[in-house]
């Protein structure tokens, strides 16, 4: 998890894509992990890249939940759902 930073009280990550239907197939992909696991992110696109905020609203910060999703997030992006 390197490459998420923390701030507001939330992970933060920007993924880079070659192009904008790259971006989008990972957007749908986080979208079926976040129905999983019942944990919704926030995710902006722009035409090559996709920034994804995650935290628990509940408890007000980051939690594993947060974690846990982030590493599932990281996976596909590096087996190239891009």
């Amino acid at each position: 998890m390197i490459k998420w930073t923390t701030e507001d009280n939330q992970l933060t990550r920007v993924f880079q894509f070659d192009t904008y239907m790259e971006g989008i197939q990972f957007v749908h992909q986080v979208a079926e992990f976040a129905e999983i696991q019942n944990h919704h992110p926030f995710m902006e696109v722009d035409y090559q890249k996709v920034t994804v905020n995650l935290t628990t609203h509940e408890e007000g910060t980051v939690t594993n939940k947060d974690k846990q999703l982030a590493i599932l997030i990281d996976n596909a992006y590096e087996k190239g759902v891009r």
